[in-house]
């Protein structure tokens, strides 16, 4: 069975950064969780949980968390509420559609004393006569039962008949645990004869391969393939049909047997397709291996013929020029490369009459116009176009004639130097007429200032101005209109 493990935690937590001790909220829906452990121990702080679409069995390993609020187990296979007298906080449980057949299981949610909500929809015991009023009365801090409130009419109600409908709840609760006895042996009988008609499967699968199948697929192999996954095909095709339309009673035991069923199926699919894909990767192999030994097979080109002649070759087909450089006396080939070709795929062997040059195993072979020297050659490679530049020093040293350097020099020159040497010996001086510049005068840089207004005040002589001294002797004449 699959429990709660350490790395299914951490990847259901990226949301706090993969650390679980300080985890509030986490996720742990539709896992395949069997067996709910470990919780209590990690996460200390956790305050809400969802734990719905699962096949746990027991609320158990979750009384220790004390903080939490609220727990989804809806979608499982609980039979009895238990074990969460220690979630003190707990203001909402959601056990939607499990098994729970023991109402009276109900009455450890006493301690609960902040639980507000209680979901028990789809359950067995919702079918109980006088199930909302038992958990009524029995819940005195539940507000809301079923997504329906709690009114106070209701609970005054229920708390009247509480003890009537009590005893109604304990004799019906007899009754389903009496079904839910059958219920499992049937499904234990059932079980072992689908387990013992599996085991008949496989041994007649054995007996199938006898030696004359054997001889027959060693003679057919590819028609006995075909016919025996045709034949399985139909065979599963047959037992899904018949495991699918078989009647089977809603109860824990066959919840749990559909999903191992479909998770048999499942892995029984990927084994097929690894062998498949396992198959195929050999036969691909094979196959790449096939190709390679023909690439490995490598053309032979003719390149000396039987009488000794050498050949000109271009396998490659690349472009190439030939110079001939008379005046360093050398052959120079010029051979287009690939600009991007690695150096180290790149063989060049020059021989006195020919040239050859092997350019990623393919060879290109060119016969020489007249015979160099090999020991003198050179092979270099452009860094712009990548091209491979061969210089061949010829064989025959070449005679060229030496130009004559005139040493005649012209009339006019020789006049052009004596004027220039003559002048040479005379001492020219630059004249400058003294009227046109002179020296400023630097005791006249700053101008003298009145003093007149400058100074303390008590120092500075009254100024008398001539507008003052004008009108001394005047006199006003109040007859007289103002000038506007």
């Amino acid at each position: 069975f699959l429990s709660v493990t350490e790395d299914l935690v951490r990847r259901r937590a990226e949301h706090n950064n993969c650390e679980i001790f300080s985890l509030e909220e986490i996720s742990l829906h539709q896992q395949g969780i069997e067996k709910l452990e470990y919780l209590d121990k990690w996460c200390r702080d956790l305050k809400i949980l969802y734990l719905q679409n699962n096949l746990i069995p027991k609320i158990e390993n979750v009384g220790k968390l004390k903080k939490l609020e609220y727990l989804n187990l809806a979608l499982n296979n609980i039979e009895r509420i238990e074990n969460l007298e220690g979630c003190e906080d707990l203001k909402k449980l959601d056990l939607t559609a499990n098994f729970v057949g023991e109402l009276s299981s109900i009455e450890t949610l006493k301690y609960n004393i902040h639980l507000k909500e209680l979901f028990l929809v789809g359950n067995p015991c919702t079918e109980f006569e006088g199930y909302r009023q038992f958990v009524v009365a029995t819940l005195h801090q539940l507000k809301c039962l079923d997504s329906k409130e709690i009114k106070r009419s209701e609970r005054i109600q229920a708390l009247q008949n509480y003890p009537e409908v009590k005893q109604k709840i304990r004799e019906q609760e007899q009754a389903y645990l009496l079904k839910r006895a059958r219920e499992k042996e049937e499904a234990q009988t059932r079980m072992q004869e689908r387990k013992d008609k599996k085991q008949k499967q496989i041994e007649s699968k054995l007996g199938f391969d006898s030696p004359d199948s054997l001889q027959n697929k060693e003679n057919h192999q590819a028609e006995g393939d075909r016919e025996q996954e045709t034949w399985r095909t139909v065979e599963d095709d047959e037992e899904d049909r018949r495991f699918w339309e078989e009647p089977t009673p809603y109860t824990p035991e066959s919840r749990l047997e559909t999903h191992r069923y479909i998770e048999e199926k499942r892995r029984a699919k990927d084994s097929a397709r690894h062998v498949f894909v396992l198959i195929s990767s050999m036969n691909q192999g094979r196959g790449n291996f096939q190709r390679e030994s023909k690439k490995r097979e490598k053309p032979l080109w003719t390149l000396v013929t039987a009488e000794g002649k050498v050949l000109n070759v271009n396998a490659p087909k690349l472009h190439f020029s030939v110079k001939d450089d008379e005046q360093n006396n050398q052959i120079i080939l010029d051979l287009a490369v690939y600009r991007h070709l690695d150096t180290s795929l790149l063989d060049v062997d020059v021989q006195p009459t020919y040239i050859r040059v092997l350019v990623k195993g393919k060879p290109f072979q060119f016969v020489l116009p007249e015979e160099v020297k090999p020991d003198s050659s050179s092979a270099k490679r452009s860094q712009t176009t990548g091209h491979l530049v061969v210089s061949m020093p010829k064989a025959k040293e070449a005679i060229l004639a030496k130009q004559k350097v005139s040493t005649s020099i012209k009339h006019s020159d020789c006049n052009t130097l004596k004027k220039n040497a003559g002048r040479s010996g005379q001492v020219e001086k630059l004249e400058v007429d003294p009227s046109k510049y002179s020296f400023p005068d630097v005791t006249k840089i700053i101008q003298e200032k009145e003093s007149i207004g400058q100074g303390p005040l008590r120092l500075q002589p009254e100024k008398i101005t001539e507008s003052k001294m004008r009108y001394v002797d005047f006199e006003n004449n109040e007859d007289v209109p103002p000038l506007i």
